[in-house]
């Protein structure tokens, strides 16, 4: 007996050290650093917009607001950051300074912040308050801080560097660690500047000097995650600001090529209908928590991260409508995770690099986001690796994920489940998986062996993780799925009459039809002497932001002749996010004719609406 057990430890010696032996594949390609791992691991998080913007009813301030305007009534960052952890999210980022060049800091690099204002009597600090509360709820904190300054005198000359500069180095040393520093993308156009009041153009993306920004971000804080800065940082927009990114979703650019490179994508978008910054009549726009979990699916569900909008109102608190439903999606999000049916099941593949557990099959159901199955060094399609359930289950979500520390490697994949003896293909529609990817199926099925087959790879797979999971049926008390804004308080359209071919596509109650004319004006009969407060317009909603009304003026008159202006300005953010946009006067008007000018289009000339109302 003593022979044997010998014999048996020097066997399995051999075999542990020619396990030892086998490397590990290679990587594939551009791979993330560690930062860029830790990030995409934590998934979704808060965007809060909150500034003197939330006072003056903007989304873009033009730069000349009156400090005196921001003074929050009842400011609780404790309760904004505790929401945030009950609803499962893992950080927030807050909006430091917005294009309007108002620092929610003390800074010393310009006079134009906080101690200005009333609020704790000059002596505030909305950043400290919130990167306090986020330590304290183990959260946590990131900041955005634009670029573009429309107060700055110095914005567009090189004097601006300085300030800017300045202003990211309080930042980061000032306020303890910081996971994300958001660096936005307009950048240069009309604005306050210290008194011109003028266009300012700069000299593309170069005039910031991105490249030594990061090298002093790197120096201040090496594990903070760059959003943006043309493309030098880690992380870039997915595209849309509706919180969805496109599938397949890879997260290099230039791949293929000598200068691949790893940049992670985040979804964004906002909680309701009503902006980035809160706004009055918010609680009539909030989307549902289905509507949301939709967007989670869309964004975290594709392979990015999701940064969800929750702005604060004038109190400085979260909108009741909108915590509402924050709260119920962090409840279904919960439920979507909570049961892993997969966890811990029985797995085998169609073989395994050079026969090491190291590699082996049950790695895809141990939990372990680190372990991985891995095929032979030269098999990149046609391997495949099957869960062994117990028991029949009924699910309708399947996740995977790759060991992404090796690349982002598989280019598209089928899932086959067995049924009444033979494998059936339930989804063979699926392309990247990155760090992720969920596949909701249309609807449960039930089965006790699940088989995802590798039909294309950029080298052998390296596939960490298969989950099987159910979708959450919503609950019954949730928010409710509201009319687009704006239609609450707008006046009857009927009786409107114009002489420009199609203008009454403006009006026609169907977002998916519009006026476009390159007269860049419409004149409307109201068909009697009508008083309205202001006036709501909706972009174009085809996709095309070409001949899309960026900057607008509005004129009125009794008999068609007389015409006084009743207001002007822009459309802000409407070629990423072409929502309603909402115009109040100063005071009610009354007026039988209303014409619209389009005074600038995105990428052309002309004006167009999609819908047009005027307000009580």
């Amino acid at each position: 007996m003593q022979f044997v057990v010998i014999v048996w430890t020097v066997f399995s010696g051999l075999l542990s050290g020619q396990e030892s032996k086998i490397k590990a594949p290679e990587p594939c390609g551009a791979i993330p650093t560690e930062r860029q791992v830790r990030w995409l691991r934590m998934e979704w998080y808060a965007f809060v917009h909150f500034g003197i913007n939330t006072f003056t009813d903007r989304e873009w301030g033009y730069g000349n607001e009156d400090p005196k305007l921001f003074n929050p009534a009842d400011f609780n960052a404790e309760a904004t950051v505790r929401a945030f952890k009950d609803a499962g999210m893992t950080a927030m980022i807050y909006t430091a300074k917005h294009h309007d060049g108002f620092c929610l800091w003390p800074t010393k690099a310009t006079k134009y912040n906080v101690t200005l204002s009333p609020w704790r009597n000059g002596k505030g600090d909305v950043v400290k308050e919130f990167a306090r509360a986020c330590k304290k709820y183990g959260l946590k904190f990131g900041v955005y801080l634009s670029p573009w300054d429309r107060n700055c005198a110095e914005y567009g000359r090189p004097g601006y560097l300085k300030v800017y500069e300045r202003q990211i180095r309080e930042l980061l040393t000032q306020y303890g660690p910081i996971f994300e520093i958001w660096f936005d993308g307009a950048n240069g156009g009309d604005g306050f500047y210290g008194g011109a009041k003028e266009t300012r153009k700069i000299s593309g993306e170069g005039y910031y000097n991105f490249p030594h920004i990061v090298k002093l971000i790197r120096s201040l804080q090496p594990n903070c995650i760059i959003w943006g800065a043309a493309r030098n940082g880690d992380v870039q927009w997915g595209g849309s600001e509706r919180g969805f990114v496109q599938y397949p979703c890879w997260n290099l650019i230039n791949m293929d090529s000598p200068n691949e490179k790893w940049i992670s994508l985040e979804a964004d978008t906002t909680i309701n209908h009503a902006g980035w910054f809160w706004h009055p009549g918010q609680a009539s726009r909030v989307k549902s928590p289905e509507q949301l979990m939709q967007v989670y699916m869309d964004s975290v569900g594709r392979g990015a991260n999701l940064i969800l909008n929750v702005a604060s109102d004038r109190s400085g608190n979260i909108d009741p409508a909108d915590l509402a439903s924050l709260k119920t999606l962090g409840q279904m999000r919960r439920a979507l995770l909570s049961k892993d049916y997969a966890l811990h099941a029985k797995a085998n593949a169609s073989e395994v690099r050079g026969n090491s557990s190291k590699f082996a099959a049950a790695n895809v159901t141990d939990g372990d986001m680190d372990s991985y199955w891995c095929p032979e060094e030269h098999t990149a399609k046609g391997c495949w690796v099957e869960v062994q359930l117990p028991d029949p289950v009924s699910f309708d979500v399947i996740r995977l994920r790759e060991q992404i520390r090796l690349g982002q490697r598989v280019k598209a994949f089928r899932i086959e489940a067995w049924q009444q003896g033979n494998w059936r293909v339930i989804d063979d529609e699926g392309r990247s998986i990155g760090n992720q990817v969920m596949r909701k199926l249309s609807a449960p099925i039930i089965t006790d062996r699940v088989r995802v087959v590798i039909t294309d790879s950029r080298a052998c797979p390296c596939l960490s993780e298969i989950s099987l999971l159910r979708y959450p049926s919503a609950p019954i008390a949730t928010a409710p799925q509201h009319s687009p804004p704006g239609i609450a308080d707008a006046l009857p359209r009927e009786g409107w009459k114009s002489s420009a071919p199609g203008a009454d596509k403006a009006w026609d109650g169907d977002d998916s039809t519009y006026w476009e004319s390159n007269e860049n004006s419409l004149v409307i009969d109201l068909g009697q002497l009508t008083e309205f407060s202001g006036f709501t317009y909706l972009p174009k909603q085809d996709g095309n932001v070409k001949g899309m009304t960026d900057h607008f003026r509005v004129e009125v008159s009794a008999d068609g002749s007389s015409w006084k202006k009743a207001a002007d300005g822009e459309f802000s953010n409407v070629r990423a996010n072409p929502i309603l946009q909402v115009i109040r006067f100063p005071r009610p008007l009354k007026a039988r004719f209303f014409r619209f000018i389009g005074t600038s289009a995105l990428e052309g000339g002309g004006a167009s609406i999609a819908e047009l109302n005027l307000v009580r």
